[in-house]
């Protein structure tokens, strides 16, 4: 007997669902002056896609579509939560502290995961500083549930510190060494003495502010970890220059695309009909990867998703912020 599986679905149930979809908020908390917890649950009360820790959630508010970190472990979620910082500038972070109510409906995607753990750690030393404490908070509570040792720094400012009483609590119940600092001198003191006392096998996570970030990459590198025990995610990245006009060849059809000097790739792409997914449009959320070929030193990149050993195989870029060097030929696989 021969079976025909070309027009069969598999993975129908619930829990699989990761396309576009509509939920149901049915938490708004605010945390600080500033910082608001949202949660959704599927309409029909059904189940949710588990995540692993340090996944995201896109959310469609209003014009804009952002990532936001869950906050829970990702085990059986019954609903997903997130909390977001009001940035002030007009934003989908705006959108949703002015438009969000018990009740609305709301569309999401994912989650999706730029940030998980390392499945083999010993032990985890997880590092917050102001709204990056949401990822951060995930991986604490999956460390938790799974029993595992952990430590948690947390850098924030007086009065703004979201979660603070969650990741309190949760290091008490889980025996987790909890440190806080609320000030940049007691940021990097606290670093130091961390990432100097931590045991072989312990792998370490970041999220937060460009600055703290740096501190962090600086401090572990002078304690000698090695890169690949250094974790983060960023939410913004630093501006970029212009950059050198190149040429992108479609391959799929031959089409030589021009990308001029302040263009982006994914700006000359999609003008030219080509469908490119993107999300941040700064070279930190991964969204707008796409498979090319070209000689290494033809891709100049710029993101801060892809590691040294993508970047040296010259197969992949970011194409929202990446390019080629001068007059280079990229042949897009498309």
């Amino acid at each position: 007997m021969t079976l025909d599986f070309a027009d069969h679905r598999f993975h129908l149930h619930g829990a699989y669902e990761t396309g576009g979809r509509t939920l149901r908020v049915t938490e708004v908390r605010p945390l600080t002056e500033q910082i608001t917890h949202f949660r959704f649950a599927p309409i029909d009360g059904g189940p949710l896609t588990a995540f692993q820790p340090g996944s995201h959630l896109i959310i469609a508010a209003g014009e804009h579509r952002n990532a936001y970190s869950l906050v829970d472990d990702g085990v059986n979620p019954r609903s997903y939560g997130i909390s977001v910082l009001r940035r002030g500038q007009g934003g989908g972070s705006d959108w949703l502290h002015d438009n969000l109510a018990v009740g609305d409906l709301v569309e999401v995607e994912g989650p999706r995961s730029m940030f998980a753990p390392v499945l083999n750690q010993r032990r985890a030393l997880l590092v917050a500083g102001g709204i990056g404490v949401t990822p951060v908070l995930s991986h604490a509570r999956a460390l938790a549930r799974l029993g595992r040792p952990a430590e948690i720094v947390y850098s924030y400012r007086p009065g703004s510190a979201a979660h603070l009483g969650d990741l309190r609590a949760l290091a008490d119940e889980a025996g987790f060494g909890f440190y806080e600092a609320t000030t940049v001198e007691d940021t990097v003191t606290v670093l130091r003495e961390r990432f100097a006392a931590q045991p072989l096998g312990t792998h370490a996570y970041a999220c937060g502010p460009a600055p703290m970030l740096e501190t962090y990459l600086e401090t572990a590198a002078a304690a000698g970890w090695p890169q690949a025990r250094v974790h983060l995610e960023r939410f913004t990245a630093p501006e970029q220059d212009p950059g050198n006009p190149f040429t992108a060849i479609v391959a799929s059809t031959g089409q030589r695309i021009p990308v001029e000097p302040g263009v982006s790739l994914l700006e000359a792409l999609l003008k030219a009909g080509l469908e490119v997914s993107s999300l941040c449009r700064q070279g930190v959320c991964g969204e707008c990867r796409i498979p090319v070929r070209a000689a290494t030193d033809d891709i100049e990149h710029r993101d801060l998703v892809l590691s040294d050993r993508d970047k040296a195989a010259g197969d992949s870029m970011l194409c929202c912020v990446s390019r080629g060097t001068e007059d280079a030929e990229i042949e897009v696989l498309l």
